[in-house]
């Protein structure tokens, strides 16, 4: 079996370990617990390396100390969490899901994280924020394809990850270590019969007697459909390795702590990036109340929030569901953080998302604004380069709706068809309004306006 193979096989038991264990029943977490992203973020402040117990074996305490020294002399925001991530634990097996909830609880401007594997492949990941200047993403993604690294085990492989992320060269590294994949077919796969399996599990097989795989005995043939299964998770990982789009990291994982530069990033993004972020935003909300007493008075409009974001997620058509997305989970995160440390009754309700466009972040203020051909006047919250455009009398950036095949602004369309332009993504609710957006998609506006 090649060592491709051998670790793709460790990583499959280490997530089918981690899957059964995440199958049986749980205690209740007691109200006020830290959530699992938060312990690893607490983990996180107070050491630069975090291992989980599932690898214990792989990074021992005396590798991970060495670990923590050669972070240390780089100088730089360097934070390893190696924690395994399997279908249907708290982070869904997805790496980008988890860095972002760690990101957001260690809440540090620049960061940047090599995490262990995820659902797709047991290949480290890279992230860094708020910028690539390091190409941390690619210099962790070069390690698993370099030579040097294909009998080597977790601890060699994320000391390595760290020494490229501090030479500062990963795009290069990467794509030195990548060039032999585009003669094998263009995907980084292997050109084995069927493509199905990488070259060296076709040699492999070629080499035994044929016609004598029937004979094998039960326990002989459940290993080789387990190594088939590893041999499939390493294809998928080839593949995943492509030079396609390249992620786009959060600038804090949180649209709340700095909105403005989160959604700065949000606003170039495209469909399948802005899907990607929202997720993580549900997530993390979705965290946050479940952190949250069972006492804290915004506990029910927040999980309101959970329950209606996660519900227009799934069914979201475009960037304007998914804007809504982020509104619902910004009343939400409200929900929870205007109930803490005694806020005073009369403070001010905080802003909604810009009205004419939310993927600008937070609004600044309220304005008064009139639509073009309207006698009447809109109090409306507006981020403050749309004030600015507002009161310069220019057209402030609007975020638009497909009618019909028309790109038209969101709050044209009629409020019947659209949550969104009823609201104005929060803007058009009073202060004293007990329903919110949450309220509104849970009784069924949102879903009447898809049919």
């Amino acid at each position: 079996m090649s060592s491709d193979l051998k670790r793709a096989l460790a990583t499959a038991c280490v997530a089918l370990s981690a899957l059964m264990a995440a199958t049986l029943p749980a205690a209740a977490q007691a109200p006020g617990a830290p959530s699992p992203g938060e312990k690893v973020a607490a983990a996180l402040r107070r050491s630069p390396v975090y291992v989980d117990a599932a690898y214990a074996d792989s990074v021992p305490p005396a590798r991970q100390r060495q670990l923590v020294r050669q972070i240390e002399k780089t100088g730089l925001p360097i934070k390893v969490a190696l924690v395994p991530l399997v279908q249907g634990d708290a982070y869904d097996g997805e790496a980008d899901a988890f860095a972002e909830v760690v990101h957001d609880r260690v809440d540090r401007r620049e960061l940047i994280l090599v995490t262990g594997g995820d659902k797709w492949s047991g290949d480290l990941n890279g992230y860094e924020w708020p910028d690539e200047k390091q190409q941390a993403h690619d210099a962790v993604s070069a390690v698993g394809f370099l030579d040097d690294m294909k009998e080597a085990g977790l601890a060699e492989q994320t000391a390595k990850a760290v020494k490229l992320i501090a030479e500062g060269d990963g795009t290069k590294v990467y794509e030195d270590a990548t060039e032999h994949l585009g003669a094998d077919g263009g995907d980084g796969a292997g050109s084995g019969s069927g493509g199905s399996l990488p070259r060296e599990g076709a040699d492999d097989e070629a080499e035994g007697s044929p016609g004598s795989s029937w004979l094998l005995p039960a326990a002989i043939a459940a290993t080789a459909a387990l190594a088939l299964a590893a041999g499939g998770l390493y294809f998928v990982r080839v593949r995943r390795r492509g030079r396609g789009p390249r992620r786009y990291p959060s600038a804090t994982g949180s649209p709340f702590a700095y909105p403005q530069a989160v959604f700065a990033a949000a606003r170039d993004a495209d469909e399948a990036g802005l899907r990607r972020r929202t997720e993580a935003e549900v997530l993390a909300l979705g965290e946050a109340v479940q952190s949250a007493g069972m006492t804290t008075p915004g506990l029910r409009r927040a999980l309101d929030a959970y329950a209606a974001a996660g519900t227009v997620l799934d069914s979201a058509r475009g960037l304007p569901d998914l804007a809504g997305v982020l509104a619902l989970v910004t009343e939400g995160r409200d929900a929870l953080e205007n109930t803490r440390d005694n806020a005073p009754e009369n403070a001010a309700s905080p802003l909604p998302l810009c009205f004419f466009n939310p993927l600008h972040g937070r609004a600044d203020r309220r304005i008064r604004w009139r639509p073009l051909g309207r006698r009447d006047q809109l109090h409306v919250a507006a981020c403050e380069e749309c004030a600015v455009a507002v009161r310069t009398r220019r057209a402030p950036e609007v975020l638009t709706d497909d009618v019909d095949g028309r790109a038209v602004p969101y709050f044209e369309v009629l409020a019947e068809r659209s949550v969104w332009a009823a609201t104005g993504y929060g803007s058009l609710l009073g202060d004293t309004d007990e329903e919110g957006l949450a309220g509104r998609v849970g009784r069924g506006d949102f879903s009447r306006g898809r049919g």
